[in-house]
């Protein structure tokens, strides 16, 4: 059941990344401008992230083999309508139906995950399908890539539609909600679907998972989806092959931080903050040496700062664990919707501030933006990070409370590893 959801999402990651590497025949094929193509990106995050809280809702009322399946249809026509696309609107339009499918498909297979993979198995599979559902943006850099420059637009399109169709008919066929004889939350009628989504949000340990996902997914992914290849090549003067081999890196060190993180969190489910404080921290520290570096930084710190973002994407998955640990079976779905909204708002806003600032910055409507102009661009980070570090410290607070009006001792941190210690011997 996991392998059938994780191929439905890497689908979803490569039918998210597609339009991205094939920007500069884009740019040819509608006859628009840089400018025009961004505007793709911004409009299908925005439907991604917008689309989180309903889609959470109607997973939690309808499963997660029909949100799955939609999802598949819904971006299987994007693409289809990508392919016979000949102007502007019509593409984004295309990117637009991408964007509310891929809404509906990571939320639904972390639904099965913590159906078919209950206890503490779970947070390291989720960790595994973030990680291994990015072999989707590989296929997409790769083979999609030698499909367009090899055949045609049309073809290469149609081709990814026919992905989705495919996918969609293995879902339909072989993906259950949850094992044989599992006890199904009941069916909610609209006043019982609104009451959950107010006792979702009233959770702290759901606005901690928000939070949580904000404050350390945004930084790695404005980086790796939009602004760090500028930022290496223009403002610090790498070779194209460098910057693609540092955004390499980032990937790699994802999946290998994940099931680590993943680990730990199984292992010390009420000390999961820490975690995400080492990882706000090391993130915060590495861009502040960066942006205050006299000159382009050397190579060896811009790899520091890749290894470092690298672990933002597995950190931000651990504001599902909280949606997963502290909300019922009946509410997972509109849970992980709520908190997936954090992250990519955060990405959002920071991926057209730092466009903003650029463009404020460089005179004349240039592209040949200068390293100071960066520097300045990327400071609005601190932003962002002051908001999440300030949700996730008062959340904290008001879910350590919570668990302690319901009996559970949060002992200090050097105890509890103390006898987590002995207990081994």
């Amino acid at each position: 059941m996991w392998s059938v959801g994780l191929l439905a999402y890497a689908v979803a990651v490569f039918h998210r990344s597609s339009l991205g590497v094939a920007a500069v025949e884009a740019q040819e094929r509608f006859s628009a401008g840089a400018s025009a193509v961004s505007l793709f990106l911004v409009l299908q995050l925005a439907v991604y992230a917008g689309l989180q809280v309903p889609v959470g809702v109607a997973l939690d009322r309808f499963g997660s083999r029909r949100m799955i399946l939609a999802g598949a249809v819904t971006m299987a026509a994007g693409q289809l309508v990508l392919a016979l696309a000949g102007n502007v609107p019509t593409a984004v339009a295309a990117r637009v139906l991408v964007g509310a499918g891929d809404a509906m498909t990571f939320i639904s297979v972390l639904r099965v995950v913590s159906f078919w993979f209950p206890g503490t198995s779970a947070p390291l599979v989720t960790q595994l399908t973030g990680i291994l559902g990015q072999i989707g943006s590989i296929v997409a850099a790769y083979p999609l890539v030698a499909l367009l420059h090899a055949t045609s637009w049309l073809a290469t399109f149609l081709g990814a539609a026919a992905t989705g169709v495919v996918v969609a008919l293995l879902v339909l066929v072989a993906l259950r909600d949850a094992p044989e004889g599992t006890e199904r939350p009941a069916v909610a009628g609209l006043p019982e679907l609104r009451q959950g989504l107010v006792d979702t949000w009233r959770e702290p340990g759901t606005r901690i998972g928000l939070y949580t996902h904000l404050v350390t997914q945004f930084s790695g992914t404005v980086f790796a989806l939009l602004w760090g290849y500028p930022f290496l090549t223009v403002g610090e003067g790498l070779s194209p092959g460098t910057a693609a081999g540092l955004l390499t890196l980032l990937v790699l060190v994802g999946m290998g931080v994940g099931p680590l993180l993943g680990r730990l969190c199984a292992r010390w489910p009420l000390r999961r903050s820490v975690l995400v404080f080492g990882i706000l921290a090391a993130t915060a520290t590495i861009w502040t040496v960066v942006l205050l570096w006299p000159g382009p930084a050397p190579l060896w710190l811009l790899v520091v700062l890749v290894v470092v973002l690298g672990t933002n994407g597995p950190g931000s998955m651990i504001g599902f664990d909280y949606a997963r640990t502290e909300n019922p079976a009946a509410r997972q779905g509109s849970a992980s919707g709520v908190v997936n909204v954090g992250g990519f708002v955060a990405s959002l806003l920071t991926i057209l501030a730092v466009g903003a600032v650029l463009d404020l910055l460089t005179p004349g409507g240039s592209t040949d933006y200068d390293l100071d102009a960066f520097r300045a661009a990327f400071a609005v980070q601190y932003v962002f990070w002051a908001i999440g570090l300030a949700g996730v410290i008062r959340h904290r607070r008001q879910l350590r409370a919570r668990l302690a009006r319901d009996g559970v001792v949060l002992r200090p941190l050097h105890v509890a590893v103390g006898d987590r210690l002995r207990s081994r011997r």
